[in-house]
């Protein structure tokens, strides 16, 4: 039944794409291993050095604010977002949580592009290492590929 519909399918060639990163500062040392894994993704996947820009921001909170303007842009192929928001005893972990999810999700919509939700919400220190650790379990990596894939089933939308 499948073989007469027309599926399109991301792929994870990133030659020739322009890439943006957004990278809080708060929990580096966790988001330092999620923007290696990212970086190291892209590489594998054939984006150049000279087609990557790294944004650092204060925290989660803001990345939605500076992944727009990079958008508004529209020098990019695709912009991933990369945070830790690590609960603790306040209801704050809620609000970051919640403005940087909407405000990155507002922003792809708004904008047509691959924006690329690559921030831990996590209960604990721990849970954040586990999540930034290995290739098979960074979130950095997984996101570099989300954003090449997504980028190359846009590209097959707009070719259609």
């Amino acid at each position: 039944m499948m073989e007469n519909i027309k599926t399109l399918a991301g792929d994870s060639g990133g030659s020739g794409l322009h890439i943006a990163i957004v990278a809080s500062r708060y929990n580096d040392s966790i988001v330092e291993r999620l923007l290696r894994g990212c970086l190291d993704s892209l590489h594998a996947h054939g984006v150049d050095s000279d087609a990557i820009l790294v944004a650092r921001v204060p925290g989660a909170f803001e990345l939605p604010l500076v992944a727009r303007a990079l958008a508004k842009k529209q020098k990019y192929d695709a912009i991933i977002a990369l945070g830790a928001v690590i609960r603790g005893d306040t209801p704050h972990f809620e609000y970051i949580s919640a403005e940087c999810t909407h405000g990155i999700a507002e922003t792809a919509l708004q904008f047509d592009i691959p924006v690329v939700f690559g921030v831990l919400t996590v209960d604990d220190y721990e849970q954040a290492m586990l999540r930034s650790g290995s290739e098979e379990s960074n979130k950095g990596a997984e996101a570099a590929m989300t954003a090449l894939e997504t980028t190359s089933v846009l590209a097959q939308i707009r070719d259609e």
